[in-house]
């Protein structure tokens, strides 16, 4: 059911020749910070995009704004290296709302949120993460690549001293 969709940057052969001419670590965590940056453009406008219930729904139920909480990034490492950074931005969603841990919080987590996002035979779609990529796309695009030749240029005065 999931269907995600890769940005690839081109263009930006003289910012991987310069990253290969690095050392491993410091080529790995430029790109790292720059892919952050661009996924953080999404994520921020993915939490401006979900929907926010007015009203509490009800004991037992996620507190409003607890869609809007729970958009995150995360990145994942195993398919992460010097030349390539992986991040995902989605909901955290691993419990239902109930009672967890020794002091019996509720879950913050909302595992709704695909009903939210694509709709039930009961609810309409309102979508917030696509549209929120299809927006700032390119935007973040342009974060990832000037937080990039950034780094590429510190990491370069860095290796000067």
């Amino acid at each position: 059911m999931a269907n995600y969709e890769n940005v690839q940057i081109e263009g930006l052969d003289q910012l991987a020749a310069a990253l290969k001419e690095l050392p491993k670590r410091l080529a790995k965590n430029g790109l790292r910070a720059a892919v952050y940056a661009g996924a953080k453009v999404i994520r921020d406008e993915a939490k401006l995009k979900a929907p926010v219930a007015i009203n509490a729904l009800g004991p037992n139920q996620p507190p409003p704004g607890t869609l809007k909480r729970s958009v995150i990034m995360k990145q994942i490492p195993e398919l992460s290296d010097q030349q390539k950074q992986t991040f995902f931005v989605t909901v955290r969603h691993g419990k239902q709302y109930r009672n967890q841990g020794k002091k019996g919080n509720l879950s913050q987590d909302a595992w709704y949120w695909r009903f939210v996002e694509f709709g039930t035979t009961r609810m309409a779609a309102q979508p917030f993460l696509r549209p929120a990529f299809d927006v700032k796309k390119n935007e973040a695009v342009t974060a990832i690549t000037t937080r990039l030749a950034e780094r590429v240029e510190q990491a370069a005065q860095e290796l000067k001293k």
